[in-house]
């Protein structure tokens, strides 16, 4: 068999936070295009993986209805940021990796697991990590499940951010340069608003 994202990587789209710049609503529920935003990323991210989870910490009932397992953080975890979904799902997953995005990214491109999973393939990281805008986008992550009771420590002794975290581990620099809206992150609803107007116009 052939060793690739689509046999060994679990995606997991993360929609576990509080939004309070967007007013507390479930950002992965607010609708972009006519559609909900969770949607956009699982069209997109669930033909490129072996698997597909949701990280949801609230309205778990209505995000099942879209055919995904849904996992939540530990309650000792709860809302502690995306590193916190991401320990949830490496202990749901059953592939030796794990494949993040956020829930508030619509664009991924449809070679984003295959890039991700090449930057591995060329050997010197057990992690990948996108890289676009001048910058680590760290919610853009390809980690091996191995490093879970890691993460787990982590996050016991108060640590947070998931940058800080990943970079512990010299991940690989995955560069794409698909635009902007690609690692936008819709925090407020005038920036919903401006995304909406960029899908018009692809």
């Amino acid at each position: 068999m052939v060793i690739d994202a689509r046999t060994a990587v679990t995606g997991v789209i993360l929609a576990g936070g509080r939004a309070e710049r967007m007013g507390g609503q479930d950002k992965g529920l607010l609708l972009l295009g006519g559609e909900p935003l969770i949607m956009h990323g699982i069209r997109r991210l669930r033909p490129q993986v072996a698997a597909l989870l949701i990280s949801a910490n609230r309205n778990q009932d209505v995000y099942r209805a879209f055919g995904c397992p849904v996992v939540g953080d530990d309650p000792q975890m709860q809302f502690r940021g995306p590193l916190a979904g991401m320990l949830a799902a490496m202990d749901a997953a059953e592939t030796p990796y794990l494949l993040t995005a956020p829930c508030d990214s619509p664009l991924l491109p449809p070679d984003y697991a295959r890039r991700m999973w090449a930057a591995l393939e060329q050997g010197g990281s057990s992690i990948s990590v996108a890289f676009g805008e001048g910058s680590w986008q760290p919610v853009f992550a390809l980690l091996p499940v191995a490093l879970r009771d890691d993460l787990a420590e982590w996050l016991a002794a108060g640590q947070g951010g998931a940058g800080r975290w990943l970079q512990r581990h010299q991940p690989a620099r995955v560069a794409f340069a698909d635009g902007p809206a690609l690692f936008r992150n819709v925090n407020t609803p005038e920036e919903l608003a401006r995304l909406e107007v960029e899908l018009q116009l692809i």
